[in-house]
């Protein structure tokens, strides 16, 4: 029974998600307030479906659902949908949720179609509480990136239309550059301490669990340099070094390094072998 429901729910979900994507997408080319306002309450019911099923699931499994990618990925879209409803009535920016909620719909199709993962009994014999505590806190950092992403590329596209000086309804719906660029800035400093503490506690259980341990290890390195970039646009926010458009635009490619660490250097990794 728990299989049908594993299975069926989150294609139930998905539809429910492409039609508030659809609608989001109207709202943002026509400015269509009733679309935008059904588009809330099917994400809200989305939400709710996703919130029952990883209660179902850890009931199943006995532990928190992050151990491999296909629980990783529907953890990060639960993410990413719980940050989005929050900016709704915290930021009043409108489009902040249509595009968030574009990744995190971008993530949940990979995740419905992709074939069900069940932990190995190596990944589960060395499961325990620090390793979950690291996955958990690392595809939360990963989220506050991905919202500040969001709010870069908003940026990006309000100064497009200003310089461009295309007075549109668009252009009065997104809120100031300098509104847009401290958002960004929020979440980049509400995820560089989550990274930097996931990778202290993973550094930890590997070294007490793992009887072979490599620092040069490329999801190490990734992940290290990760961090590196983002605590070098933290400084560059704070000292001035870096702003504006330009800032925008490595904060983009941050992200880009974010997908390519989180998909393709952990497979790479010689002792990430259960998050592949």
């Amino acid at each position: 029974m728990f299989d049908l429901v594993l299975a069926r729910l989150p294609e139930l979900v998905i539809v429910i998600y492409a039609l508030s994507i659809l609608l989001y997408f109207i709202d943002f080319v026509d400015h269509n307030r009733k679309a935008n306002i059904f588009a809330f309450r099917l994400l809200l019911i989305v939400w709710a479906l996703q919130t029952i099923f990883l209660f179902m699931y850890m009931l199943n499994t006995g532990r928190f659902p992050v151990l491999t990618l296909f629980e990783g990925l529907y953890f990060y879209t639960w993410v990413l949908i719980t940050i989005s409803l929050v900016l709704h009535h915290i930021f009043k920016v409108d489009f902040t949720v249509f595009f968030t909620n574009l990744i995190g719909f971008s993530f949940m199709a990979i995740h419905a179609f992709a074939p069900i993962q069940r932990s190995s009994v190596t990944a589960e014999q060395l499961m325990s509480e620090l390793l979950l505590i690291h996955i958990t806190i690392a595809i939360l950092s990963y989220g506050a990136f991905s919202v500040s992403f969001v709010f870069s590329s908003l940026y990006l596209l309000q100064f497009k239309l200003l310089k461009e000086k295309r007075w549109k309804k668009k252009l009065w719906r997104l809120a100031d550059l300098a509104k847009l660029e401290k958002a960004s800035f929020i979440f980049n400093t509400l995820g560089f301490p989550m990274l930097l503490l996931s990778l202290i506690l993973g550094l930890r259980w590997a070294l007490i669990k793992l009887p072979v341990f490599h620092w040069y290890d490329p999801k190490i390195i990734g992940s290290f340099f990760l961090l590196v970039i983002y605590g070098f646009l933290l400084y560059a926010f704070v000292k001035r070094v870096m702003f504006g458009r330009k800032l925008a635009l490595w904060n983009t490619a941050a992200f880009l390094f974010v997908l390519i660490n989180f998909f393709l250097i952990s497979r790479l990794s010689k002792f990430h072998f259960w998050f592949s």
